[in-house]
């Protein structure tokens, strides 16, 4: 056994002890919930490796508040709207985001927004949250015009010239846009991702985190025992070490490939992106007369930060963080709701026809297409609808939420408290001894799963067809996104429909659902993920139908998509068709006919 791997067993045997030495016994969570079966790790790990049915049950079986066992202890499964108003909002600095959560993003992403507590916190969202204003939104519009028109076209090339159907997979076409769409729109970056070669192995790499997360999640509770204990050094040294070569197993080769892929191509992206942008950081003026400089949001971040303060400035470590983390989120998020979108929406062919006939007369009714010709005559039909006209689309609008609503990108997060509180209920729970509580006590250093799938299907909030995708549920709503301002209540005159129930709503920022979750550690790039999504959409639809797989293989069996949820929601085939582990969306695709409206 080589020195390296000597040193790095003992590192690990001391983090391990020095986790366990730290174990004391903590208070009892007075709560139901179901029974251990798990003496090692608790029942915790089902909740990200049994799938939506059993995440859907624990809230129905034992309401908004669900005791579980985990590694270190009890903790509380969360979904009831009081007690996450009080979690998130009110008394949000009782709860803070979890060590796991922090330190693993630290590792990943560096100190973006989401791997920063406190002061250093508050410091980024103040510089960031002008960035993503809808008026930003408005001048990047164009730029997610121009990249959903090319994907569309680069699909529309690879359909047979009969008119007939041919299934794609359409899940590596649309990780490549959203990358675009976030280099270009987001970092100022021309990546031009769309047009590479077929198996770019950078894109690959990164649409493969998400699955990479799930699979390495056992680990993600000694990550900050190793970041608290160790200096970035030996941190970093340990790193280097787990993901040698020494470690022969199939799941550490990937990540092993994969670190190297990303870590090799972001310094170059990064170092490009930086470079164009310290440009116009050390003169604007300049900037702004660069090609494709001074309209994204790079940039504008890197002009607020040179106005501020030097008390409030980011440094070039935060700055790389944001841009890691945009590219995460923007790549992640964006590619699993649209793939879902286009998947619902093949699934329910009226719902793709109303929607495509939306698209359709909106245009029609755009003042650059009333000169008699049809909308397929122009060459990007998109480019006459307004930010406004295309973010009021009824029924885009409507399928856009419903599935943010069914399938967030993040079905779940943690908090952790720092100080021992009460947390009052919407809905009375169960006791452990079975008595109806309406209030539960937090002991200090309990972790609280929020659980953002459960609160988005709430049957008392959504309806009995809460676990249903209605789109037209929205329709008979304003589905005003604005934040939550602090009420437990809203008036019943001005609230909207969806998502309210007596007057009673989730803390959310988006459509009173908790996608996006609500207070100050919510998404601050929703507008900008919710309009990339309605873009490319409105493109596909105007000249694409979109179908389930039909055609057998050699053994006569059908592609039958379904979607796994670990940490998030992944599609695959499933046997004996498909691997049942590869990400994929295969849909038979084909150009839009009359009969298609």
């Amino acid at each position: 056994m080589s020195l390296s791997q000597v040193c790095g067993i003992v590192i690990l045997s001391i983090a391990l002890w020095k986790t366990f030495g730290r174990l004391s016994i903590k208070p009892k969570i007075d709560l139901n919930g179901p029974k251990n079966d798990r003496w090692l790790t608790g029942n915790l790990p089902k909740v990200f490796q049994e799938g939506l049915h059993y995440c859907t049950e624990l809230a129905e079986t034992y309401g908004g508040a669900v005791k579980l066992q985990g590694t270190f202890g009890e903790l509380v499964y969360m979904s009831d709207p009081l007690a996450l108003y009080h979690v998130l909002v009110k008394d949000q600095h009782i709860f803070e985001a979890a060590d796991s959560f922090i330190a693993n993003n630290k590792a990943m992403f560096g100190e973006g927004l989401i791997a920063t507590l406190g002061e250093q916190h508050r410091r980024q969202r103040k510089l960031l949250n002008p960035v993503f204003s809808t008026s930003n939104m408005r001048e990047l519009l164009p730029t997610l015009q121009l990249l959903a028109h090319k994907l569309t076209s680069i699909l529309v090339a690879k359909l047979p010239d009969d008119g007939s159907h041919k299934e794609i997979d359409v899940l590596p076409l649309l990780s490549r846009s959203a990358l675009d769409g976030v280099c270009q729109g987001v970092l100022g970056y021309p990546s031009n991702t769309l047009e590479a070669v077929e198996n770019d192995e950078y894109t690959e790499a990164l649409r493969m985190i998400s699955t990479m997360v799930s699979k390495l999640m056992p680990l993600r509770p000694f990550v900050p025992l190793f970041m608290r204990n160790f200096s970035p050094y030996w941190t970093t040294k340990l790193v280097d070490w787990i993901t040698a070569p020494w470690i022969p197993t199939e799941i550490m080769k990937d990540v092993r490939e994969m670190r190297r892929i990303v870590e090799q191509e972001s310094f170059r992206r990064e170092k490009g992106t930086l470079g164009t942008s310290s440009l116009a950081r050390a003169n604007p003026e300049v900037g702004d007369l660069q090609p494709g400089r001074g309209k994204d949001m790079m940039n504008i971040m890197l002009k607020a930060n040179s106005a501020s303060s030097s008390s409030e400035q980011l440094t070039d470590a935060e700055l790389l963080g944001q841009m890691n983390v945009m590219v995460f989120a923007g790549l992640d998020s964006t590619t699993s709701a649209l793939s879902h979108c286009i998947y619902l929406l093949a699934k329910n062919p009226l719902a793709q026809a109303r929607l495509r006939s939306e698209i359709r007369d909106a245009i029609r009714g755009t003042s650059l297409a009333q000169d008699g010709s049809s909308v397929f005559d122009q060459e990007n039909p998109l480019l006459n609808l307004s930010y406004d006209a295309l973010m009021n689309l009824p029924f885009l609008d409507g399928v856009v939420r419903e599935t943010l609503r069914l399938y967030p990108s993040f079905p779940h997060m943690t908090r952790r408290v720092t100080k021992a509180t009460t947390l009052p209920l919407q809905f009375p729970v169960r006791s452990s001894s079975g008595a109806e509580v309406s209030a539960i006590s937090i002991p200090e250093k309990t972790i609280v799963v929020i659980s953002i799938l459960t609160a988005n299907r709430n049957r008392t909030i959504w309806g009995d067809d809460a676990n249903e995708w209605k789109p037209e549920r929205w329709l008979s709503s304003p589905g005003t996104d604005v934040p939550f301002d602090g009420a437990e209540v809203l008036p019943s005159k001005s609230a909207p429909t969806a998502g309210v129930k007596d007057g009673v709503r989730y803390p959310g920022v988006y459509s009173n659902m908790m996608t996006f979750l609500g207070g100050n550690r919510s998404c601050i790039g929703f507008k900008f993920a919710e309009m990339e999504m309605k873009e490319v959409l409105a493109a596909l639809m105007l000249r694409l139908h979109f179908g389930l797989p039909t055609d057998p293989d050699a053994n006569g069996d059908v592609k039958e998509i379904q979607w796994k949820l670990n940490a998030f929601f992944t599609p695959i085939v499933k046997t004996p068709a498909g691997d049942g582990v590869t990400p994929q969306v295969p849909l038979n695709v084909r150009l839009v006919r009359e009969e298609d409206f």
